[in-house]
């Protein structure tokens, strides 16, 4: 696999995030936060302690955000993988004329949020020869508006906020001193010898390393990872990318409440330069259950259980179905500017909460009740209670499908009658029908209302023999490949089939999709929306055309970074991944396009048919 090469000399100041893309990173997490991890040994994001607290280390947004790096001092080069079937990140430097050293990222993990410890487990293993280290500890709290002050001592060393944060980092056999990184220390290791480094959120002191139990944890952490994805459920032909996939999305999710995030880092640019930079570390109900509804169909009930109580707690408080939460089920926070950040590649402005909360989407509904029912056939167990929360947003749906609404991709223009909005009231109502029979609920009615939507889009909703955007507009988007994909019309129906077309005509770069080419009142140029490759890769499966179906699947399963992680957009000219990352939509969208071409190659299999009538 082509890994990126990280040939300069470090040991001199580092200029973080301006010489690497977005992609020349793994991904680790504990359930409640992640790190990113650079392919040259630097954590540049991580907020502590959960996803959307604010960085402790930022420079992937501005170098003087903060960062943690170990790193040869000599010119090096780099190699990076996942050990099989877990999220610890493996990163091999290979320095010429000297040696080769393994660096081992984790965050310790059990599947038991109680357990949490909010470490990073930093293990350092000389393979071959003699290689000096820079190691260097710079934290910056409140996505780096306060530098601390750091305190000494036998161990390690304890950074201290003016707030009250305390971030402890040890090493061993480190001699720590002020630099221009921050806390650093050199260190000389020979084949064979290994060390290890640690970071502490929320520590009293810096303790000696043994006391973080290092190995244990690293081990533990291996073996609960292999333990659940051993309880996953896909043996298609591509195993690798679906598993990868399905270890984001658990790592994307919020293990103490069951929400989700819409990926764990804010305003990664969707073009370099570039104005749209969003804040995604929320839960977002369509995102969530398009994810858990993904991860259920590999097996992953637990997940969907969490999420769906997630749903429950958070009508419990507002009784009216919000497009996005917080981490505990609250108001996200109201969307900001940090001026004093410069963003990644200078792509302005950094942004924290999101505007969108305040939006109408009608179909968020749609894809809550479709993971429902998905949840409910494949070995979950809705609540009575969580299917009274749930009947009450069927029944707002069955009273406002008729209204406008801003749409998926939340323009900031104002409202449409978007047709894929109307497609997901649809299926709330179908679907609420099919659980609410479960449980001795009379479904009749809420069928009878979505004949009424569905006459309503195929009158209003087609121009020219085709499907359009929004009524009164003739120009289409790419999320009425759901039209298909949610059997609204037949995958071969003629009218979905020239929308399909005119789909690939107007929005296709290749084997890539853009979202829509009309004006969204943002403004500035955006990526291939990676989702809506997968959606076309679907699409074509369930046409029958398996061929160019696999070829799509494949253009966007390869376009993930050396170590299978996607994010939100691609650059069609260059492959570079764009937007905020590892994002939940991309990984979803690898799964479910992969069990749908999984099934059009074995249609004639008794054992898919179950699967098929879930997809």
């Amino acid at each position: 696999m082509d890994l990126y090469s990280a040939s300069r000399r470090l040991g001199a100041p580092f200029h973080p995030g301006d010489a690497l893309p977005i992609g020349a990173r793994g991904f680790i997490g504990d359930g409640q936060t992640g790190a990113l991890v650079r392919i040259d040994g630097v954590i540049d994001w991580l907020c502590f302690p959960r996803f959307d607290s604010p960085s402790v280390f930022g420079a992937i947004l501005d170098e003087g955000a903060g960062a943690m790096g170990i790193t040869p001092v000599a010119p090096f080069t780099a190699r990076q993988r996942y050990d099989p079937e877990t999220n610890v990140l493996e990163t091999l430097f290979e320095v010429p004329r000297h040696g080769v050293v393994q660096l081992t990222d984790s965050m310790p993990w059990t599947g038991d949020p109680r357990l949490a410890i909010a470490e990073v487990h930093r293990r350092i293993q000389c393979v071959e020869g003699e290689v000096e280290l820079k190691l260097f500890f710079n934290p910056r709290f409140d996505y780096g508006r306060d530098e601390p002050t750091f305190e000494k001592s036998a161990h390690g060393v304890l950074a201290k906020g003016t707030s009250g944060e305390r971030f402890a980092a040890v090493a061993s056999g480190a001699q720590w001193t002020r630099g221009a990184q921050g806390m650093e220390s050199t260190v000389r290791m020979r084949a064979g010898e290994i060390r290890w480094m640690i970071a502490s959120w929320n520590a009293e002191r810096a303790e000696h390393v043994d006391a973080y139990r290092p190995y244990e944890h690293l081990r533990q952490t291996r073996v609960k990872w292999r333990e659940w994805v051993a309880g996953l459920d896909y043996e298609g032909p591509w195993r690798h990318h679906v598993v990868r996939s399905a270890l984001v999305l658990k790592l994307l999710q919020y293990a103490p409440t069951g929400a989700m995030v819409a990926a764990p880092t804010t305003s990664l640019p969707e073009w370099r330069g570039g104005v749209r930079n969003w804040d995604y570390r929320y839960a977002w109900i369509r995102d969530s259950a398009m994810a858990i509804r993904s991860a259920t169909l590999l097996g992953a009930v637990p997940e969907a259980r969490d999420f769906f109580h997630f749903v429950r707690d958070a009508l419990t408080r507002r009784s009216e179905l919000q497009i996005m939460y917080d981490l505990d089920g609250n108001d996200v926070p109201t969307e900001q500017e940090l001026t004093h950040l410069a963003g990644f590649a200078g792509s302005k402005p950094v942004r924290i909460g999101n505007g969108a909360r305040d939006q109408i989407q009608h179909d968020v509904p749609g894809e809550l009740l479709e993971a429902a029912y998905v949840y409910e056939h494949s070995g979950g167990s809705l609540t009575l209670r969580g299917w009274r929360a749930l009947r009450a947003v069927v029944e707002s749906v069955s009273q406002r499908w008729h209204e406008p609404d801003h749409g998926i991709w939340e323009p900031r223009d104002g409202v449409r009658h978007n047709v894929h909005s109307k497609l997901m009231s649809w299926c709330a109502l179908r679907r609420g029908a099919d659980v609410a029979e479960l449980f001795g609920d009379d479904g009749a009615p809420w069928r009878a209302i979505a004949d009424q939507v569905h006459a309503d889009v195929c009158e209003r909703g087609v121009v020219d023999g085709r499907f359009v955007a929004a009524y009164d507009h003739t120009h289409v988007d790419s999320a009425l490949l759901l039209l298909g994909l949610r059997h609204f019309v037949s995958p071969t129906d003629p009218r979905f089939i020239a929308t399909r077309r005119r789909i690939v005509d107007e929005l296709g770069d290749g084997p890539y999709l853009h979202r829509y080419r009309t004006s969204d009142g943002v403004g500035g140029a955006e990526g291939a929306f990676v989702l809506c490759g997968f959606w076309l890769a679907e699409v074509l499966a369930m046409a029958g055309e398996l061929d160019e179906a696999q070829r799509v699947f494949m253009a966007h399963a390869e376009a993930s970074n050396h170590v299978g992680l996607l994010a939100e957009e691609i650059d069609p000219s260059s492959g570079e991944l764009l937007g905020n990352f590892p994002q939940a939509f991309s990984h979803l969208g690898l799964i479910n396009a992969a069990a749908r071409i999984h099934i059009a190659l074995r249609s004639g299999d008794p054992k898919t048919r179950s699967a098929t009538a879930l997809m």
